[in-house]
Formats: C-alpha cells, structure tokens, sequence
C-alpha cells in the first residue's frame, strides 16, 4: 500500500509537471505575441518558398529534393516551427516548392529558409540567391500556374497536375494538410483541369519526357532519326512516357533496362505499336554500348554513367553523328556532368529541355494568356472564401458575449424568485425564454455575419459588418485569434 502510494504521488507530480511546463510554454508565446504590436496587424499569410528549374541549377535542386514517401514528415517538421502554421510540399525533378500559412510573414520565411538549409547542407545565404518567395494572391497564383502547366519548361505539361493531385492525396492519408492549404490545392488542380480542358495548352510537347525525346530526334542527323538506337533505363511513369512518345514520333523499337520484367511487360501489353527488348539492371553497359541513344529516368542516388564508363563504351557510327546522346531526365541525375568531357558523348539533362521549349513562342504565349484568364477567376473564388473565414471568429465571439449576459441575468433573475418558488417545469420555461429571446436577437446580426464567398459584393458587405460589430460589442476578435493560433501549436507541439 505504501508502494502504491508513492506510485501515486510520483505520478501526480509528474502530471503537475507537465501542466506546468505546457502552461509556462503557452505563457512565453502569449507574451511573445502579444508584446510585439505587428503581430496585432499581421493576418496569417499564405507564402511559397522555393526553387526551380528556371531559378536554380539542378546540382542545388537535387540536394533539395524530397522523396514523396517523406512528404508526411517533411510537413510534420514544417509546422512543428513556431510561425509555420500549416504547410505542403512539392518536390518534382523540376521544382522544389514549400507551402505555408505563417503566423508572421517574416519570421516564418525565416524559419522556413532555415529548415531548407539544413536538410540539404546548403548555407541560408547561398540558398537565398537561388530561392523565389511570394505572398497571399501571388503565392496562390503561382500554384495555380504550376497546376495549370504554365510554369512547366514544356507549357501543358500533365505529369504536374498529377503531382498536385498526390500532394492533397499525401496529406489526406497524413492529416498533415491544414484547412486554407488543402482549400488552395484543391482549387488548384480545378484551375488545372478547366485550363487543359479549356484552351488547346496540351497540344505538342507536353511533358519533360516528350520533350527529351523531341530533343534526342533534335540532336540527330534528321534522315537517321528514326532508324537510331533507343535505350531507356527505368521502367517508371516517366519512362513509359518516353516510350509513348517515341511511338509518337515514329520509332519502332526501344531497348529497355530495368531492375524487374514486370514493368517493362506491362508497358509492352499497354503499347503494341512498337517493339520493346528488355534488359536486366546487370546488362545495362552493354546495352548501353550497343545504344546511340540513351534515356536514363531512375531513382538512383548516384550516377549510373561517370567519365569512365563513357569512356569505355565503343564509338558511334558517323551516319548517327558520330556521338552517343545521354538524355538524363531523372532528379538527382543518372548521368555525371563530366560525361560531356568525353569527345564522343554529349549529355542533356532536365535543364536542357529548355531548347525544346523556345519552339513555337507565340503560339505559347496565345495560350497562355487564355489560361490566366481561368486562373484569375479561379483565384477570386479562392480569396473571396478566404476572405469569408474572417467572419467565423466574430461569429464565435459575439454569441459566446451573448451567452455570457443571458447566463448572468438569468442567474440574478432566479435568484430573486427563489429556488423554492420554482418548478423544475418553470425553471425550464425561463431559461428556454432567454434562451430564445437571445437566439432571436442574435439571428438578424449572425445572418449578416455569414458568407460563403461567392459573392464578392456580399462578401465586401460581409466584412463591413464584422468590422462595425467588433468595435460595437468590443469583441477584440484579432486578439482571440492570435491566442487560438498560438494554443493550436502548444497542443500540436505537446502531442
């Protein structure tokens, strides 16, 4: 018994403990809020922060990469930062990109650029000359862009519609995306969708590998193109599309090295239109030997073709050019860069694909502006529901102000009949008279208080009356918010 007992205050002291730490940990961020006035200006900011191919050399984007499967614990360290109240990550071989809401637009870039440092390696300085940074409309603008494919280096591109897609799919299976984060990608892939649908901006090139194959057919003597020898090694989504276009642009036969038949059999059922060898991962030099051309898309981590290895593999017949093509499009690369010091080598990567893309610029800049026109509309859509949320605070405040004065006065009111004067049948009929009465009272305010957002003149009226109840009742709504915030991280970072 007196083990037990010990047990038992040991236990309650430790409990006391944790409350106490918790509340002292609430206390310092409520002071820190609270004693710095921009915080009391400063509404939640949606930003992107990050990198891409028209920003930073894929030596830095590889090293910044992460890999889908990390996604959950990715953002689950992102709003563990003491700004960073939700966030989302899209790592593609051609962009590095992170989504916040930040309780402070400055202090949460900050932390976010900090936490990109140390994961990669690189110093916050060298990173900043790299990195692209935008804010509320412009932010959700440029993921609706992405979306849409106009920040694609091949203007359309599908494949990253489907990565925004995995990105909501991601954070639904972790619980890891927040409410206005999930809300912007969402509207993001319809923004995609109703762009491809809309106007004709998938038409041509419309993806990294139907590029790199347009650039391969580029690089080759035109009357020999079709007739040159094709490896590809990796049988994953990126290589069968370099097998769907090089059916398209009229090739017949694809060798293809991968580390299993099976994907490389179901890419064979799928595509009848052209002859596919296999190679095991052990023959990959000599097929490559054999190659003149050679489409690497793995998910290795380290090069599979160095200096060395060029160097080994025998020449390439002057009716080809006299040069083996290497056309990387995996992130990190396949292929080492010293490559292209060897004479009868040259080697394109993802950056390269920029030559394919330089085609056609009028006809791409048409499209485009039929696009954004899609994408404005779409955005409105999103800030005017953003905008509405604005409203629930004051809706919380003003009936829990409400509830207060009826609870209060009904006290005062029983107390002067006396418990003993009354029925539980009357008690009832009273308190269900405030009750009503207040619900009658709130109902004209609370209904000028709702908004869903989609329309921007209700909307603007909306916001007026949330305003002028605030002053009215001294609701001091700004301060509740900051303080909900700042409780949400406690729990999440006691949890």
């Amino acid at each position: 018994m007196v083990l037990l007992a010990k047990c038992a205050t040991i236990f309650s002291l430790l409990l006391l403990e944790k409350y106490f730490l918790c509340s002292l940990q609430f206390l310092m961020m409520f002071l820190l809020f609270y004693s710095l006035p921009g915080y009391m200006k400063e509404r939640s900011s949606i930003a992107v922060i990050g990198l891409s191919v028209h920003t930073a050399p894929v030596e830095m984007r590889e090293k910044l990469a992460v890999a889908e499967e990390l996604w959950p614990r990715a953002i689950q360290e992102l709003t563990s930062l003491n700004h960073i109240e939700e966030a989302a990550v899209l790592s593609t071989c051609n962009r590095m990109e992170i989504y916040v809401v930040a309780l402070s637009w400055n202090r949460g870039i900050r932390e976010v650029i900090d936490w990109m440092s140390k994961k990669s390696g690189i110093p916050a300085s060298e990173l900043r000359e790299h990195l692209f940074m935008l804010r509320d409309s412009d932010a959700t603008r440029h993921l609706f862009e992405v979306s849409a494919g106009l920040d694609s280096l091949v203007l359309g591109e599908g494949q990253i519609l489907a990565q925004v897609k995995q990105v909501v799919r991601s954070g639904q299976n972790s619980g890891g995306l927040g409410k206005n984060i999930d809300r912007m990608f969402k509207d993001a892939i319809t923004a995609g969708k109703r762009v491809r649908c809309e106007t004709n901006i998938s038409s041509g090139a419309v993806s990294v590998s139907s590029a790199a194959v347009e650039l391969a057919l580029m690089k080759l003597p035109e009357t020999e193109a079709l007739s040159a020898s094709m490896l590809l090694i990796g049988a994953g989504k990126m290589g069968k599309l370099v097998v769907k276009h090089l059916i398209a642009k009229g090739c017949k036969k694809v060798v293809v090295v991968n580390r299993s038949v099976e994907r490389v059999d179901a890419i064979r059922e799928e595509m009848k239109d052209i002859e596919i060898v296999y190679r095991p991962l052990s023959e990959m030099y000599e097929a490559a030997s054999e190659a003149d051309v050679v489409f690497t898309s793995t998910a290795s981590e380290t090069p599979l073709f160095t200096k060395e290895h060029a160097e080994a593999l025998p020449p390439i017949s002057d009716t080809m050019g006299g040069v083996r093509l290497f056309v990387d499009i995996s992130v990190p690369r396949n292929v080492s860069a010293c490559v292209s010091e060897v004479g009868s080598a040259r080697v394109y990567n993802v950056d390269d694909l920029k030559e394919v893309v330089e085609a056609n610029k009028e006809d791409r800049l048409r499209k485009a502006m039929e696009a954004q026109t899609i994408i404005t509309e779409e955005l409105k859509r999103f800030e005017a529901w953003r905008d509405s949320l604005e409203t629930v605070p004051t809706i919380k405040k003003l009936r829990s102000y409400a509830d207060r004065i009826r609870a209060s006065e009904l006290d005062k009111c029983l107390q002067k009949i006396g418990d003993d004067n009354l029925t539980k049948k009357m008690r009832r009929a009273v308190e269900e008279l405030s009750t009503g009465i207040v619900n009658k009272l709130l109902h004209g305010p609370l209904q000028h208080l709702r908004c869903d957002g989609s329309d921007s003149r209700t909307l603007d009226e909306t916001l007026e009356n949330m305003h002028a109840l605030n002053r009215m009742f001294s609701l001091d709504t700004e301060k509740a918010i900051i303080e909900q915030k700042i409780k949400a991280k406690v729990e999440k970072t006691q949890n």
